[in-house]
């Protein structure tokens, strides 16, 4: 059986070969693609090797994608009423 943890590295050097290549919308789509896989891969991570290597793997991943995390994080202080 295939290692959940290999799979986040294989997950990381593909974000790291898809981000260099050119892209037009500014790697959005790919990101949106990372993130699709990343979530269940995430679960899959947190059932068989626990809450805490899970919370490793939802760090790298939130290092690996920050841009999206800071938008998000950007929507949730505006939403919040936070400066």
């Amino acid at each position: 059986m295939i290692d959940p943890l290999i799979l986040i590295g294989f997950w990381v050097v593909l974000a790291f070969v898809m981000a260099a290549f050119p892209s037009n919308d500014n790697h959005w789509r790919r990101a949106y693609v990372l993130i699709a896989v990343g979530i269940p891969l995430l679960g899959w991570i947190i059932w068989h090797d626990g809450f805490l290597m899970g919370a490793l793997a939802l760090l790298v991943g939130g290092l690996v994608l920050r841009w999206p995390v800071y938008f998000l994080w950007q929507r949730v202080k505006r939403k919040l009423g936070v400066k």
